[in-house]
């Protein structure tokens, strides 16, 4: 084992146990990646592992290029995780996960492909923002890479950039600058998918947007 990075593998550990623990993973579905320091690559949980039960040691450690360079084998979604960490250079951590309201909206319906649920709290719009939905592919498809790395684009050039993408039937993939914090934009989408399919309620108003853009940056 690479103990150069013990500290990032301990740190996805605990955050996969947590979301499996509060049911946000379950059985061998999900995935965390950490990027490295510049041209150290990439740690990725191995393929088929169950999140709660993470060891530090079976982290698989893969080259900028994606070559396997220590540990278990990487995740089969080792493509679209680096397509995200090439796209979006603030990112540092990227999870996926099948959280449950989320597959349930995809199948009953996303609010619009350009965001899967409306803007109907004042968190959802400061602390995830505009969540798009990617096409279905199986599972490992590279064209899901493609189709993240496109939406990225879309969002930094229209000054919306993004920090999480819904993959149709799968789950979402979330990213930002630590497992942390990429664990709460993961959690805020989750809950904000629970909140729009029980209850329907009225987007925010556009005054209430600007209002939160003026005061908190957020970037709807």
């Amino acid at each position: 084992m690479d103990f150069e990075h013990s500290a990032l593998r301990i740190e996805i550990c605990r955050v996969g146990r947590s979301l499996f623990e509060r049911g946000y993973v379950h059985a061998t579905a999900g995935n965390i990646s950490v990027r490295l320091a510049e041209g150290e690559g990439f740690l990725i949980t191995p393929t088929d592992a169950c999140l709660g039960f993470l060891k530090p040691e079976d982290m698989a450690h893969v080259a900028p290029d994606g070559r396997q360079l220590a540990g278990a084998k990487a995740s089969k979604t080792l493509a679209l995780h680096r397509r995200i960490y090439e796209s979006e250079p603030t990112a540092h951590c990227v999870i996926h996960t099948h959280s449950t309201h989320l597959v349930a909206l995809t199948l009953a319906g996303v609010w619009t492909e350009h965001d899967i649920v409306p803007p109907i709290t004042p968190y959802y719009v400061m602390k995830v923002g505009h969540v798009p939905l990617i096409r279905y592919h199986r599972p490992g498809d590279p064209a899901a890479a493609e189709a993240v790395a496109a939406a990225i684009l879309r969002g930094q050039r229209s000054g919306t950039p993004l920090r999480a993408v819904m993959l149709d039937r799968l789950g979402p993939n979330v990213w930002h600058e630590s497992p942390a914090s990429a664990m709460a934009v993961l959690e805020e989408l989750e809950e904000t998918a629970r909140l729009w399919l029980m209850t329907k309620p009225a987007p925010l108003s556009d005054a209430q947007i600007n209002e939160l853009r003026s005061q908190f940056g957020a970037r709807w």
